[in-house]
């Protein structure tokens, strides 16, 4: 399935799902500026007092779409009681292509600092394994510094030695190596992301 393709049944199909809600393009598919790395950014406006509602179904919701691989709340709003930030993995599709949902009632204002997960509510070594895929598509992108950046941070989340070798695949495959040995069950995305690294990032040194 094409991206855009996935991207619209997405959105028809969350606005389907809660009546009175509306489903959006944001992000670099929003403006047209979006490359091949880019992942998909959606809003999802729904009725106030229906985020409880929205958020219990949404996995339903998006396996008629294209089946789930996993959901993961952002620490972001993680309290709040009226929007909150999911990364859907999707099942048979790019990894480069993460769902990021913000979920928003009508009436929710700014978020307030106490919506924010605290330590032991997220799990640390996800975001870590996000930070290498993330430092995958800044490679391929030519934006060395922005890798070399997320590499470190998601080493210095789950307290490992940030050790620099000069291949971006192996500082890639040691971070998400060391994320899974934290948290076994990531360990097929872990592979699924090194693999990833091969691929696109083969032959390439840091410089």
């Amino acid at each position: 399935m094409k991206r855009d393709v996935l991207a619209d049944r997405i959105i028809g199909a969350l606005a389907v799902s809660c009546p009175g809600s509306r489903a959006q393009l944001r992000g670099s598919l929003h403006t047209g500026t979006a490359d091949e790395y880019s992942d998909i950014d959606v809003e999802w406006l729904v009725p106030d007092g229906g985020l409880a509602g929205c958020l219990a179904s949404v996995r339903a919701t998006l396996e008629r779409v294209q089946p789930v691989a996993a959901v993961r709340t952002a620490p972001d709003w993680f309290h709040s009681t009226r929007q909150r930030l999911l990364f859907v993995r999707f099942a048979e599709v790019s990894l480069f292509w993460r769902l990021d949902l913000a979920v928003r009632e009508v009436g929710a204002g700014p978020g307030d600092p106490a919506d924010h997960a605290r330590d032991g509510e997220w799990s640390k070594p996800a975001s870590a394994l996000a930070n290498a895929l993330g430092a995958i598509k800044a490679v391929a992108r030519g934006r060395y510094e922005d890798a070399r950046g997320l590499l470190s941070r998601g080493c210095s989340r789950i307290d490992e030695i940030d050790v620099s070798t000069g291949s971006w695949v192996d500082g890639i495959t040691r971070l998400a190596r060391a994320a899974a040995s934290r948290e076994a069950e990531l360990t097929a995305l872990a592979e699924e992301t090194i693999s990833l690294a091969r691929e696109e990032l083969s032959g390439r040194t840091q410089s």
